[in-house]
Parts: structure tokens; sequence; C-alpha cells
């Protein structure tokens, strides 16, 4: 987490420098792919697509749509762990079992970005949004998966486990935008979110790197 926080820092800081280059072209809007290294209580990926409308030269509206790829707390572990020892001593087949927890949100917020006419434009954002969080556990009997079967061995998992919900999700991040020439630009940012789920809450870090296209 401080190594990305100390990245995203030097990359504003060296911004300060190199925008000193004039950019060609004064966009009104812009469209980008997203890829990141995503850090909760796991390490994942996450991949998401970002699209913005400048309102004026240094606030743009944007709206990001993206997925992690797992974000599985740490209590879901240990409560799939009771499901499969409960299996293990009534079945004679070897028990296995799976846990993730993938993340899709779609969040809409203001990004600040300072620099004027400049090739590298360091910014700040803000966001809120709707995360949709779902358990995937699987279990298995010697190989086969019964997840869906597992009534009838007497299990019932709960929602600890299974289902999906939809929570609140606030975001805040800074990076850096470089447009070298023309209309494509390059972007690399950090972002914190906080995911609302039930009583509790879940942080997400990502940072990474982006390509996109202004107009």
């Amino acid at each position: 987490m401080r190594l990305c926080v100390a990245g995203v820092l030097g990359i504003l800081g060296l911004s300060s420098v190199a925008s000193a280059q004039p950019a060609t072209t004064d966009a009104r809007g812009y469209v980008a792919v997203v890829a990141q290294s995503a850090v909760g209580d796991v390490t994942s990926q996450s991949f998401g697509l970002e699209g913005g409308w400048y309102r004026t030269p240094n606030l743009a509206i944007f709206v990001e749509l993206g997925a992690v790829r797992d974000t599985a707390p740490a209590t879901i572990g240990p409560a799939a762990q009771l499901i499969a020892g409960h299996l293990a001593r009534n079945q004679s087949a070897p028990v296995s079992y799976s846990v993730k927890q993938p993340v899709g949100f779609i969040s809409g917020g203001v990004r600040y970005e300072r620099g004027g006419q400049r090739k590298i434009r360091p910014y700040v954002l803000g966001a809120v949004g709707v995360a949709r969080v779902t358990r995937d556990v699987t279990f298995a009997l010697g190989g086969k998966d019964v997840t869906g079967a597992l009534a009838t061995y007497g299990v019932v998992l709960g929602t600890d486990l299974a289902g999906s919900t939809s929570n609140p999700m606030v975001t805040f991040g800074g990076g850096a935008a470089w447009k070298p020439r023309g209309a494509w630009v390059f972007d690399a940012g950090y972002r914190f979110s906080r995911i609302i789920i039930d009583t509790a809450s879940t942080s997400l870090s990502r940072i990474g790197l982006g390509i996109g296209y202004t107009f």
C-alpha cells in the first residue's frame, strides 16, 4: 500500500516538471480502458472502462465501470473450512473448496486536473457508486463439484458464503494523464475505495495504467 501511494506521489511530482511542454489539442471528453492491480484482503486484478466530459478545461464529470476478480475477506476462508470439515467427517471422498469474492461496480464523480494545456496533467478525483459483491464459494468431493447439491449432505450455505448483494461504494484517488501527441492519452493512477457491506466495510486499493482517446 505504501509503495502504491509513494509511486503516485512520485508521478505527481514529476508531472509538475514535465508539464512545461504544451499539448496539441484541447479535449472536450475522453474514454479509457484501465488495467489495475487490486489490493484488499487479497491481491487480485481489476479491469474497467472510464469516460468523462470536461465541464471546464480543468474539471471533468466521469463514469467508471469495472470489475475486480477477487476481494475475499479474511473471514470467508475459515467459514468455508468449517463446511469442508463437516463434509470430510461424513464422506469418504477427498474434500476440497475454493473461495472467491468478485466485485462489479459502477460509479460516477468529478475529476480535477491541473497543468493547463500541458502534455502531463496531474489530477485528483472523487466518486460514489454501487458495487455488486458476489460470494463465489465452491465445494468438491473427489474432484466433483457438489456446491449445488450440498443440501443432500445436510449443508445449507449462509449469506456469508453464497449470494450477491449491491452495496454503496465511495472512491478517492489521483494520478497523472500523459498526452504525448494527437488524441491518445496514457493514465497512471491510484484509487482507494470503501465498500459498505451490511454493518461492515471492505477497503480496496487499485493502482494501474490506462490508455484512452480524447475528443
